[in-house]
């Protein structure tokens, strides 16, 4: 069958990203284990990107007729599944994404990006009636009673290159909230991709802090930071030079028209360790009469980036939104309870995250090569699908 397959999809990750070496040794913790880990990890994988993550509906795939097409060399139950997770090293799957991303770099995957940004946000995600792990956090009703639990993790992605790569969790320990657990993911990310990785991390406004901007400055990176009511005074000297000025730019975005005012002469708050503060107001007026308009502090000089480069720096904040956080839920099962287990849940995110990395690379530069049209996903959603029902050729050369 010519066009992608399973099989074919599995080729590029072990061959394009060179993740063969880590699927053959990813950390599998189980003792005298009985089914490959490398079948048991493809098949995660695979189960997410054909959306069917559930560990149920992976054994049914994997002892149904489309093993083979699938590419899984044996047959298992989704109680193997379960142990596996539980066992698996989520340090070295982390590696692995920080490997891909690293590689991806090095083979010009985003040639034609002035500058690479890293985006943070934290979200909720698992919900249950019961808590069964240590990261089940309470959710309290209107009466202050305990209604449910949910989990909640910090998530890391690469933005602003044309395509949003999510590579990196951190779950909110006890008494932890997202800015702690974004500041530990945003410090081990860096150690893994290298400093000269990424060039600025763009965050919403809960963000806007001293310690947490200092600490991304000391691991090189620039800010892009929402300005809300957090900062009051920052906020106000800006509302106060901007609000009667008529717009210092004004250009179109696609349908939109966007105005925007831009300095950089603000003074820092107490705490702040920046001799000055940029800040960037933009309206962004829709064709219907809709007006979005936001405030952003930022350190990047004017000199190096102009104020409608730092405007589309700003909105890449919206990336991981729709197409982290959105799609991983609403998509690739990001959303799921497998196994409610500490490690699972953790390796859950993970496996989901390297299978939103595999797919996107896979079809938006592997499959667009030679001025090829780009494949939306759910093309390649369908096209995978129909792949399962083909016969396999053994490869005889």
């Amino acid at each position: 069958m010519k066009g992608p397959t399973p099989r074919r999809l599995k080729g590029f990750a072990y061959r394009r990203l060179d993740l063969q070496r880590y699927f053959h040794s990813p950390g599998d913790g189980r003792v005298r284990a009985q089914i490959r880990a490398e079948a048991l990890l493809w098949a995660l994988i695979i189960g997410h990107v054909l959306r069917e993550g559930a560990y149920h509906a992976i054994e049914t795939l994997v002892r149904s007729a489309a093993r083979r097409a699938v590419g899984v060399c044996q047959r298992f139950g989704d109680d193997t599944l379960s142990y596996f997770t539980e066992r698996l090293d989520r340090e070295r799957m982390r590696q692995a994404l920080a490997q891909v991303l690293r590689r991806a770099k090095r083979n010009k995957t985003f040639e034609n990006t002035r500058l690479i940004g890293l985006a943070l946000d934290g979200t909720g995600a698992a919900r249950s009636v019961l808590a069964r792990c240590s990261l089940c956090r309470p959710i309290y009703g209107a009466d202050s009673e305990v209604v449910g639990h949910n989990h909640r993790f910090s998530l890391v992605s690469v933005v602003g290159t044309g395509f949003t790569l999510p590579f990196d969790v951190e779950p909110y320990g006890p008494g932890d909230s997202e800015l702690g657990a974004s500041r530990r993911l945003l410090a081990r990310a860096v150690g893994h991709l290298g400093k000269r990785f990424a060039d600025y991390v763009v965050a919403d406004g809960e963000y806007a802090g001293a310690p947490f901007l200092h600490g991304a400055g000391e691991l090189g990176l620039r800010l892009v930071v929402r300005l809300k009511e957090n900062l009051p005074e920052l906020l106000h000297a800006a509302e106060a030079r901007f609000m009667d000025r008529p717009p210092e730019q004004v250009f179109e975005n696609g349908k939109d028209r966007v105005e925007t005012w831009d300095a950089e002469d603000f003074d820092p708050w107490e705490s702040l360790r920046w001799q000055t503060v940029r800040v960037l107001r933009y309206r962004q007026i829709k064709p219907d009469g809709r007006v979005f308009e936001a405030y952003w502090l930022t350190d990047f000089r004017t000199s190096d980036v102009g104020t409608r480069a730092l405007y589309t720096i700003a909105k890449t904040r919206w990336e991981i939104e729709n197409q982290a956080f959105n799609d991983g839920k609403n998509r690739y099962g990001l959303e799921t309870i497998r196994h409610h287990h500490d490690n699972s849940l953790i390796i859950g995110w993970l496996v989901c995250c390297l299978a939103m990395v595999i797919e996107r690379l896979y079809r938006l530069r592997y499959l667009h090569r030679g001025g090829r049209p780009h494949r939306s996903a759910i093309e390649l959603l369908r096209q995978l699908r129909l792949a399962l029902g083909a016969p396999v050729v053994a490869d005889t050369s």
